[in-house]
């Protein structure tokens, strides 16, 4: 039994409001299970062709020492002579891990591990996983990038509280050697922003004509507002709202290091002063929550007060903030949410491989907005080239093409941009990144058919599913 399978039949088996609780269930203990049983996702493996027959003389001890020579005079060959050019750095101090908030360094790892596991298979990157043990001190964490990034191409930040995690990001994109990326802030913000694009075609609306309830004001919303901001959307139309209130000039408690963009918003956004989240959904057109873990944090009655034809998403991980079900039954057009077992997945899944094998094919100096917006557009895209509708909005991660199609886009805009150190055609950078792609999918399926790693047991997958189903009947 594979776990689609058992989610099918959990599904079928309970009521609607029991099936959606225990799907989360099934799916915590499966991947306890799964985890303990692979010890973790990811493996590293040479990609050499022969070790023996004098190979290793050059592989090694004498021969490598032309290599690290070559290097010592132009640290750019790093890039083409070692692994470095397609190896990206997935950093954490593990303080703000999906809902769990603070779950200490090596608590983060498993997000970490699947993160790398997603650019290896979606983008032919290779990735390694790193979590820190900085308390809190964004200074150390800053410094430790900067020492490691000679070993690597890019830098991408995940999972770090805020305000720390824009510090860490702004001393970065400012210092480091190369191209550093927050993905729950760019990442998710751009997959959003094509998520809303889409979500505004079929329900034949403008970006610059609606208006947009921001619930929560983390790193994914306060991004994903400004890039709205940058492809067309009318700040003035905006509000934003998190645990403490609307964002406005009433605000005082964003001054200090980190919180500039926040403060800009307080500016910028809620024209009318909206002060309660009840009264700022009444006729909106958009509703983005990205907030706490629910169900239940979002009220079916906001979503009845929306307009006609509304777009919800409910992008907390691991548990929407309202269950898809229940914003269509109060009125909502279109749902999406941060999981891939409803509808309309709005992950940044969608847009880090391609994003990120963009920039290191062109030896990008840094990731702009305008990049993550081309790319947004670029996801957008891609997923109009199938059937868009109600119920799909976005590609999704089985949709392979996505990936090296957003990586040709990003190529173009990071030249556009004056950031690029390489010039390859999108048609190069398209071909490139299918053809690392497929060797990387090649190569996990051969080493998986080969028996060097062990298959989780289909019936352990049926046992969960009958326990979990037995705990909610």
């Amino acid at each position: 039994m594979t776990p689609n399978e058992a989610l099918s039949e959990i599904r079928s088996r309970l009521t609607e409001e029991q099936g959606e609780h225990a799907t989360t269930e099934f799916l915590y203990k499966l991947a306890l299970d799964a985890h303990e049983f692979h010890g973790g996702k990811m493996k590293t493996i040479p990609v050499v062709d022969e070790v023996d027959n004098g190979w290793l003389e050059v592989w090694y001890t004498p021969g490598v020492s032309s290599v690290s020579r070559t290097i010592r005079d132009d640290n750019q060959r790093s890039f083409s002579h070692t692994s470095r050019g397609r190896t990206v750095a997935v950093v954490s101090d593990s303080t703000r891990v999906l809902g769990d908030g603070n779950c200490t360094p090596p608590g983060g790892m498993g997000v970490m591990e699947g993160k790398a596991m997603l650019m290896n298979l979606l983008g032919g990157l290779d990735a390694v996983p790193i979590c820190l043990d900085v308390d809190g001190d964004m200074d150390r964490l800053v410094d430790t990038v900067n020492a490691i990034a000679p070993s690597f191409g890019a830098i991408n930040l995940e999972d770090i509280s805020q305000p720390e995690c824009y510090i860490a990001l702004k001393k970065l994109q400012e210092n480091c050697s190369i191209p550093v990326w927050h993905d729950d802030a760019q990442g998710t913000g751009c997959v959003v922003l094509a998520g809303l694009i889409n979500s505004l075609k079929i329900v034949n609306k403008k970006i610059n004509d609606v208006s947009i309830v921001f619930f929560g004001s983390g790193a994914a919303n306060s991004t994903a507002a400004r890039l709205m901001i940058v492809a067309g959307a009318d700040p003035a139309r905006i509000t934003i709202f998190n645990s403490k209130g609307s964002l406005g000039p009433h605000r005082t408690d964003y001054e200090g290091e980190g919180w500039e963009w926040h403060r800009e918003l307080c500016r910028i956004t809620n024209s009318q002063g909206f002060t309660d989240v009840r009264e700022a959904v009444k006729d909106a057109d958009v509703f983005i929550a990205a907030s706490k873990s629910g169900p239940d944090v979002v009220h079916p009655m906001w979503i009845k007060k929306m307009a006609d034809d509304a777009i919800v998403f409910a992008c907390a991980n691991p548990v929407p903030e309202i269950f898809p079900s229940d914003a269509i039954n109060a009125g909502a057009a279109i749902v999406a949410t941060g999981r891939g077992d409803y509808p309309n997945q709005v992950n940044n899944s969608l847009g880090f491989p391609g994003i990120l094998k963009g920039v290191l094919l062109t030896g990008a100096s840094r990731i702009t907005d305008r990049m993550a917006v081309v790319a947004a557009r670029a996801i957008a895209d891609y997923a109009v080239q199938g059937i868009i509708g109600p119920g799909r909005i976005l590609p999704s991660m089985t949709d392979t093409g996505l990936f090296p199609h957003v990586a040709a886009k990003v190529a173009s805009a990071a030249q556009a941009e004056g950031v690029a150190r390489y010039y390859p055609s999108e048609e190069e950078v398209y071909a490139t990144a299918s053809a690392d792609m497929e060797n990387a999918r090649k190569a996990w399926a051969a080493v998986t058919a080969s028996g060097a790693t062990r298959q989780f047991p289909g019936e352990r997958v049926r046992e969960l599913m009958e326990e979990t189903i037995s705990q909610y009947q």
